[in-house]
């Protein structure tokens, strides 16, 4: 192994440490911050913002929640804020264990540290669904995300017709983003009978004239080298492929977007009591209203504690930020202020027939 040129960190008093630099992330280091705390961020991407960098398209909603500004624009405003207030970050390090002591294992290039804090609050997001087809792992089979990181982020488009498979937003936004850069997108493949994402977002879709094909399912990938087809099917209503309707779709690119399931790992190493509630996304990590898991000084938000939007993600941020710093010092005025307002935007948000399944999924944490 090499020297590294890294030279280790070294932190001491660290009050409140965020894991992820993502929305749910940068907004609970800031509040903490705000109220008073010594905050650490680690990221292990080279940038922060998250899946915000990638995100391209406007956000909707209300002005509170950035209403008609671009996710990647969202990013910039955070990370300003991050640097105004003089957070410490490390990026391009990624946190490998969570050890009996306490301590987090951190590595950065060749070069393990640990990072040590009185309070952790875990933003780790989620990994792409992936699904098992015939030759799924042919070249040429990407998750959606990792699509849209190529593309917005890095400026490479993986080819030239594209079959997507799921049309929840990521499965109607990235097509979207893909026709805007000049790719064909032969379909949208949806095995329910209705499409799962935004209406604004599909009709965007259906104005460019891409078939979304409902009650369908993909069975196969075709090609050698790379993908160059994909064999699509009608599903009865237990899901079973209906033989005689296969459909044979010419594509050099398969895009899979089935949702995402939360990252828990580092969790279970810290001794967290992990729930699996399919609402929220699967297993995660059990929390009560105040984003506090089952170990009273580790607090989640984001991804990693329910699937959901950007602007829910920033608002239990929020919540988990002034919490893990009233957990330390007590509580405050402008922190109650802070936790009051995120609770009611996040109760709004969550009156839209959109979120009835997190309303369950919440029901369920807490019974």
């Amino acid at each position: 192994m090499t020297k590294s040129n890294f030279s280790l960190p070294q932190y001491s008093d660290i009050d409140v440490c965020v894991i992820g630099g993502g929305p749910a992330g940068l907004e609970a280091a800031i509040v903490a911050t705000e109220l008073g705390a010594r905050t650490l961020i680690v990221d292990d991407n080279p940038v922060l913002g998250g899946q915000l960098i990638k995100q391209t398209h406007k956000f909707f909603g209300s002005k509170a929640h950035y209403c008609g500004v671009r996710g990647m624009d969202i990013a910039t405003i955070l990370t300003q804020r991050v640097k105004e207030l003089n957070i410490d970050v490390v990026t391009s390090a990624t946190v490998v264990g969570y050890y009996d002591n306490d301590t987090l294992g951190v590595l950065r290039e060749d070069a393990l540290f640990p990072i040590k804090a009185q309070r952790y609050v875990f933003a780790t997001g989620a990994s792409e669904n992936m699904l098992a087809f015939e030759n799924a792992d042919l070249p040429g089979v990407y998750g959606a995300g990792a699509v849209q990181t190529m593309m917005n982020v890095y400026g490479v488009i993986p080819g030239k017709r594209a079959l997507v498979i799921g049309s929840g937003n990521i499965g109607l936004i990235v097509p979207y983003q893909l026709l805007q850069a000049g790719v064909e997108v032969a379909a949208i493949v949806e095995v329910l009978d209705h499409v799962g994402g935004y209406h604004v977002h599909a009709a965007k879709i259906r104005r460019a004239g891409v078939p979304i094909y409902l009650k369908h399912t993909i069975i196969e990938a075709r090609g050698t080298d790379r993908v160059s087809a994909g064999v699509i099917s009608a599903v009865g209503d237990k899901y079973e492929c209906i033989l005689g309707t296969e459909k044979t779709i010419a594509c050099d690119m398969i895009l899979i977007a089935i949702g995402l399931s939360p990252l828990t790992e580092l969790l279970y190493q810290a001794g967290c009591r992990i729930d699996y509630i399919p609402e929220l996304g699967g297993h995660i990590p059990h929390h009560d209203d105040n984003m506090m898991t089952s170990q009273p000084h580790i607090f989640v938000c984001g991804d990693l504690a329910c699937i959901e939007e950007a602007s829910t993600a920033m608002l239990e941020g929020k919540i988990a930020g002034a919490k893990a710093y009233e957990s330390l010092y007590g509580k405050n005025k402008k922190g109650g202020a802070i936790v009051q307002q995120a609770r009611t935007e996040l109760a709004t948000i969550r009156t839209s027939p959109f979120e009835e399944r997190i309303v369950w999924g919440r029901k369920k944490l807490t019974s």
